[in-house]
């Protein structure tokens, strides 16, 4: 089974060929093609090549299959002895992605 390590929004996953990942929001709809070229490592079971920092040829190309948001964070700031609390929320948008080819040269 092949396996890579790919950098993209500022993080590195670990990626399976034929699996998925949720990856911060990149500008593509569902059904087009993403192609992750800043590829750290690459392992095919016998061979495993370590990129300095990148693996020269590497690319990994990945199905978009949703565009979505997680769950709501929510949290609570509040002042003792004033009689102040503000509670906020956030929802972070997120593409999951469906690994398709992990390409080395």
């Amino acid at each position: 089974m092949k396996t890579a390590v790919i950098k993209t929004g500022g993080k590195q996953y670990l990626i399976k060929e034929g699996g998925s990942i949720k990856i911060e929001k990149i500008t593509k709809k569902e059904g087009e093609i993403v192609v992750f070229e800043e590829v750290l490592l690459t392992s095919t079971g016998k061979v495993t090549k370590i990129g300095d920092p990148l693996v020269k040829g590497a690319k990994v190309e990945a199905e978009v299959i949703a565009q979505a948001r997680h769950k709501k964070v929510t949290g609570v700031k509040m002042k003792s002895k004033k009689r102040s609390k503000k509670y906020f929320g956030h929802k972070q948008h997120y593409t999951e992605v469906k690994i398709k080819k992990i390409a080395t040269k």
